[in-house]
């Protein structure tokens, strides 16, 4: 289902001031009642009407903005979120079957939420807090189960745990990673010499990028390849041959292939091989 199936001044707010607007915009759309929103969706079911699914999901949008509200002290952006939701509400729209006998409202807030949820873990840190399923659910609930600021106590952690269905210890690292806090790699623009900033880039040494060592290793790789082709152009042009197709190139040939170009055995083409990387290393080596 495309996005044009909403006006793109109602899909993405942009800026506090759109956004106020636009959830006064969303506001002043009328509710479907149950039989305008059943004649909807067989409409769009049945006869693939494009305009059909376009209202039912505008008259859907305030209750989008209603769940994203409920996100927002995740540190994102408000409109953000709202857009993400509304992309859920499209896929619900497009999945929702009347014949279920169920408001799609009840339908779209799983899909709703689940844009929200996958938008979050990927925006809210830049370190990813919740990778598997199980953490998923448990990054979620565990805001929702703090009573208190701060870290949680024994018995709070033991409580959680037993709500949530999991382990201690694993309340107790996705509370680590919730209350840690992102630290830049690098030094601050504006950072001042003279005051210490904790930044792992001030801490860690990459022998690697030594400029040193890279101009050696250059100077080493060019020379072998200089006594490399050196002794190849002391080989007869058929040996030449043989260590380009069976060493020098990507597509690696068979003794067979380079035994059936030169008419001979493929034991033949081995000697030969065998005696010119022989004359090379004694050139290499000279």
């Amino acid at each position: 289902m495309s996005k044009n199936l909403v006006p793109s001044h109602l899909l993405v707010p942009a800026g506090t001031g759109s956004l106020d607007a636009y959830i006064q915009e969303v506001n002043k759309i009328p509710v479907l009642t149950f039989e305008e929103e059943q004649e909807l969706a067989r409409r769009y079911r049945d006869e693939d009407d494009i305009e059909a699914a376009r209202r039912m999901v505008l008259a859907h949008l305030r209750f989008v903005v209603h769940v994203a509200k409920g996100y927002t002290g995740y540190g994102l952006a408000l409109g953000d979120l709202i857009q993400e939701g509304n992309i859920g509400l499209m896929k619900a729209v497009k999945r929702f079957d009347p014949d279920h006998g169920v408001r799609l409202v009840s339908f779209a807030v799983h899909w709703i939420r689940a844009e929200m949820h996958e938008f979050i873990l990927r925006n809210w840190r830049i370190v990813k807090v919740a990778t598997t399923k199980a953490q998923r659910k448990l990054f979620f609930n565990l805001r929702k189960s703090k009573k208190r600021l701060g870290w949680l106590n024994y018995a709070e952690v033991n409580a959680v745990a037993k709500d949530l269905g999991v382990k201690p210890e694993v309340v107790l690292e996705m509370e680590s990673r919730l209350s840690g806090q992102d630290v830049g790699f690098d030094l601050p623009p504006n950072a001042d010499d003279e005051i210490p900033y904790v930044a792992p880039v001030a801490y860690l040494e990459s022998k690697s990028r030594d400029p040193e060592l890279e101009l050696e290793s250059s100077d080493w790789t060019e020379h072998n390849n200089t006594l490399l082709y050196a002794g190849l152009d002391e080989l007869d042009e058929r040996s030449q041959d043989i260590i380009r197709c069976r060493w020098l190139q990507d597509g690696k040939m068979t003794l067979q292939d380079l035994a059936n170009r030169y008419g001979v055995s493929a034991e033949r083409i081995r000697q030969l091989e065998a005696n010119a990387l022989r004359k090379m290393r004694a050139s290499i080596t000279a």
